[in-house]
Formats: structure tokens, sequence, C-alpha cells
């Protein structure tokens, strides 16, 4: 079967890749997933979407998504209800270190546009009431921050790409990737071979896999994430409150529920997406600490999603110089549900050799080229 492009992964960094290719005119794009769209990271994660950073390439990508989240469903003409919900994050300081630290972090993200500021604990506790004021000594606050549906806002990609001509097969698994002389000819599948010459890794937890098919190393690996649901209740709760210190970020939803997640200093890098007692341990002494209230909810379920990283915690979109006509969208770290909207644009734009919206320096896989990759590990907030 003969493609113009072949797109792996239909969560929703390539779908919206997808739309975006086929927004600008371009014909015979197929999406090829292992499971259905939203099977892997996508239906699993949090789907929050905030712009307060320490980066500014990270601050940039997502102030812009979030323009782009604020008129989607008119963009995308859904029918649905995205269930946006921008009451912000509440991003609490425990430290002295985090204190300062988030006061640089909100400089940056004021010169950049973005209406976060920096509380006092007083002033915190006026917009969620129920946290434990002994837990943290200050906040930083972004009104414009908030929380979608990951399975509608998906859709919604999904179907506008449908509208526009883009063909997407559910249950394939890509076997292999031929290459001749540096190009791509065919890829192989369970069910098919495709004769094309321009392919876009945007596997998640799989991208390393599939870079390896063609012999390129992308430095990402796995790790499990793991989340958990409450019962829902009445509202209580307008803003995403999160921690880094602690580790946290608990959500409540539009139906009532509150959503919490964290990650797990110890998780192998490997596939798992199962859930764990440990996790519910820690996560329910953690919330009493921070919102005791909250510890009076019944735990509905719990599960594990795949977290692809990169080794600086900065998403690799990019094109690559050891084979043409390969791209790579991956290493999001747990953020490519919110920078989605322009990790498609961006990628479309490199795809096509348009001058792209933003300085693609930072993002791409070149970065690693000259750097002792152990050297430059870090956790970036």
């Amino acid at each position: 079967m003969k493609s113009n492009i072949l797109i792996i992964g239909a969560g929703i960094s390539g779908v919206s890749i997808a739309y975006n290719l086929a927004k600008k005119g371009v014909k015979d794009i197929h999406v090829i997933d292992l499971g259905y769209f939203t099977n892997g990271a996508t239906g699993r994660c949090g789907a929050g979407v905030r712009q307060q950073w320490a980066t500014e390439s990270n601050c940039i990508l997502a102030k812009m998504s979030i323009d782009f989240f604020e008129h989607a469903k008119e963009i995308l003409k859904y029918d649905g209800d995205l269930e946006f919900k921008q009451e912000g994050y509440l991003i609490l300081a425990t430290t002295k270190e985090e204190h300062e630290q988030f006061a640089k972090n909100v400089i940056l993200q004021n010169k950049l546009g973005i209406p976060s500021k920096q509380l006092t604990k007083e002033e915190a506790l006026k917009i969620v009431p129920h946290l434990n004021p002994d837990a943290f000594i200050s906040a930083t606050f972004c009104q414009t921050d908030g929380h979608l549906n990951p399975f509608k806002m998906t859709e919604a990609y999904y179907l506008a790409a449908k509208k526009l001509g883009v063909h997407f097969s559910f249950y394939e698994e890509v076997l292999d990737i031929k290459t001749e002389d540096k190009k791509i000819v065919e890829v192989i599948t369970n069910k098919q071979t495709y004769q094309v010459s321009k392919v876009v890794n945007a596997a998640g937890g799989y991208a390393k896999e599939i870079g390896d098919m063609v012999e390129i190393d992308i430095p990402v690996y796995s790790e499990n994430h793991e989340i958990l649901a409450t019962e829902p209740i009445e509202k209580i709760q307008g803003p995403m409150v999160m921690s880094f210190s602690k580790n946290i970020y608990c959500q409540q939803v539009p139906h009532g529920a509150f959503l919490m997640g964290r990650g797990n200093p110890k998780a192998l890098k490997n596939h798992d997406v199962e859930s764990s007692w440990q996790f519910l341990d820690d996560m329910a002494k953690t919330v009493v600490d921070i919102m005791p209230l909250i510890g009076n909810l019944r735990v509905i379920r719990q599960w594990g999603g795949s977290y692809n990283m990169s080794l600086d915690r900065q998403p690799i979109i990019s094109d690559t110089d050891q084979l043409e006509g390969f791209y790579m969208a991956c290493g999001f770290s747990g953020h490519g549900f919110m920078f989605a909207p322009m990790t498609g644009l961006l990628l479309s734009e490199i795809i096509l050799k348009e001058k792209t919206t933003v300085d693609m320096t930072s993002l791409s896989i070149n970065r690693f080229n000259n750097e002792d990759i152990k050297s430059i590990e870090k956790s970036v907030v």
C-alpha cells in the first residue's frame, strides 16, 4: 500500500500531527496504532495543562497550546464538550529553595506573557480553603492553566483529521522498517506493507523501539506513572493543586471526582502500566497531609500509564540527519498531552520544510550529539 506519510501512534500527539499536516493540504496520510486512538499514554494521563515552567521553551509551548485549547472546539468543529476547565494550577512551595525558585519562574513566565503570580500562604488558602496551612509556605497560581477531557480532546482531533482525508488503522503493529541508502522505503506491519518515504515516530512509550528498527538511538526510556480517581462529590476545588517536593498533583474534574497522581523515583525503565498498593498507600499519606478533607473520600479505581522520558525531561520534536524522512515526537516526560497542539504544528512545519513557529534547537535530537548524556540527566519543573 502506498502512502505519503505514515504516522506511528494514534495518541494525541500523532493525531495532532496528522490534523496539522492535512490542514496544510498534505494528502495520503495514514495513522496506525498498536491499539486504538488514546489506547496508550493519552488515555491514561491526568490531562492537566499548565504554563508554569522553569524553562523558556516549555513556557512557550504550553502557552501557545493553551491558546489553541481555548478555541479548540470551534477550530476543530467538535460537537461535544471538551470539558476544558480553566481554573488554574496552584503550585505549592514547601521549602525555602522552592519558594525562591518559583519567584524566578514567575518572572520568566510573566516576561513571556503568562499571567502567573506568587502567592502568600493566606492568599493560597483563599483559593483552596481545605489546604493544610502547615503543609506549605507559599504558592504560585496561574488562572489560565487548567484541565481537559483527554478522550474528547483527542476525538476532536481525530474527527477533524478524518474529515480532511486522513486514514486510520487500529490494532496494527509495526514489525519492521526497511531502509536503503539512508532513506525509508517501506514499513511492514502485522496487516500489510506500506511503501512510504516519510515516517513519524509518535509511538509514545514504544518510541525507542521504533527508533531501534532504523538504527537510530533515541535517548528516551519509558516508566510507569500511577494515578487514582475518587468517588465524585460536590465541587470544592477549582484549580489543580500540585507539589513537586511532596510528589503529588490533585484535580477535581467537572463530574466531581478527584484525580491524583505521583511519580515513583524507583520506577523501572520498562512498559509496566500496572498499579500497586504501595502507590495507594503513599498517595493516601501525601494527600491527607496536604488536603485532609480529601482523605475522607473513597477510591474508585487506580491505574498506571507510560511516561516516555527524555534524559533532560524536554521533548524531542525533530527530524534527523541519520535517516531522510524519519521524524520524531517523543520523550515528553509526562507532558505530551499539554503540548500536543504545538507538537502537531511544529512537526508539520519541519516535515514540510517551513520556517518553524519557534526555535527548535532545544527540542532537536541533535542536542544530545555532543554531550555526555549522563551529565544532562536532570529534572525540569
